[in-house]
């Protein structure tokens, strides 16, 4: 049964950036799965890897400067391997993908109706009519009130919370397996946020799909993900279920992303927001060998982190890299600083 919920899987997916003469890792040896009917929630900080990833997949890095390693395998074929034809007609039809900045994504010159259609004109057969009936329909799922008007606009006289359902509309007009989302309620208030997550998990329920939620919003992941994706110099440091991760962390680094949530009962008068020492380290400047997180954890003796750390098994379904962990798991987090 899990093999037949499996939609894509990631087995030692690599991707590396030429800067001058050199390459350098981007993302480092990942493996994922996303199953039907689940969302999958990728977090971690600006700089991790999160997007990169997500192209990755997508198949949308210059190969002239980018060397991708591993296999990501859809409907019992490598993506790797496909030229970009075959990728032409798996994207938008087979996996869509939500951007991040609406605006950028969107052509200014064309009216929402015809960015729209331009994914059904490349993948169906649909009649003109048909198109157009499909185009508001698609606005009128992602929750705009006056499609037929919408239709007509350009991007530029839509909100920004307008313009996101605008990309959403486009990622599923194909009604996808996949839909890849990244940060696609950043910028919005929160009002907006709750709508756009709403529309996200009714999509996902009518077309079965299985969602990647890319995002640094802890918050949005508590509230919508299925399973969690902790991601940090480019490497899975943890993963697991949505309730396994959040009530038992076991990486330092996840465990300092969750007491950089603002907590709801605290004392905003008297408690400082945590802030997480340090920042992620540049491309050229990656650790080469043991935890990459240790350099922001001195508290922890450099003995006990794991020379070339592996994912190891807290419980069933519940992986984390490093051990460094278990020596200090039983301490407070005040003791450890985080």
């Amino acid at each position: 049964m899990a093999e037949e919920n499996t939609l894509l899987k990631l087995n030692d997916v690599s991707t590396s950036f030429k800067i001058d003469d050199a390459y350098y890792d981007a993302i480092s040896h990942v493996n994922l799965t996303v199953k039907k009917d689940k969302i999958l929630a990728i977090v971690g900080e600006s700089g991790c890897g999160k997007s990169t990833l997500a192209t990755t997949i997508m198949g949308l890095h210059d190969l002239n400067t980018t060397k991708i390693a591993g296999q990501i395998t859809f409907e019992n074929e490598n993506l790797l391997d496909l030229n970009e034809e075959k990728m032409n007609d798996i994207r938008g039809a087979k996996i869509g993908m939500i951007f991040q900045d609406p605006l950028s994504a969107l052509n200014p010159l064309k009216r929402i109706s015809d960015q729209i259609r331009e994914v059904l004109d490349y993948h169906t057969t649909m009649s003109v009519t048909e198109k157009n009936d499909r185009v508001l329909e698609l606005l009128n799922q992602v929750g705009i009130v006056n499609p037929q008007r919408t239709a007509r606009q350009f991007p530029h006289e839509l909100s920004g919370g307008m313009r996101q359902r605008v990309i959403i509309a486009i990622a599923i007009a194909c009604k996808p397996d996949i839909i890849i989302a990244d940060e696609p309620t950043t910028a919005l208030d929160v009002t907006i946020q709750a709508q756009i997550l709403d529309v996200l998990r009714s999509i996902q329920t009518e077309n079965h799909a299985g969602i990647i939620l890319i995002t640094h919003d802890l918050g949005v992941v508590a509230e919508t993900a299925d399973e969690v994706a902790v991601m940090y110099a480019g490497e899975i440091i943890e993963h697991g279920t949505t309730l396994q991760v959040f009530d038992n962390p076991q990486h330092p680094y996840t465990r300092s992303l969750l007491r950089s949530m603002p907590q709801g009962d605290s004392d905003v008068a008297n408690d400082d927001l945590y802030v997480i020492e340090g920042s992620v380290p540049s491309l050229e400047k990656m650790p080469q060998t043991g935890d990459r997180f240790a350099a922001r954890i001195p508290w922890i003796p450099a003995e006990y982190h794991e020379e070339r750390p592996t994912m190891h098994v807290v419980e069933p379904g519940h992986t984390v890299r490093c051990t460094c962990y278990q020596h200090f798991y039983f301490k407070t987090l005040e003791d450890m600083n985080i």
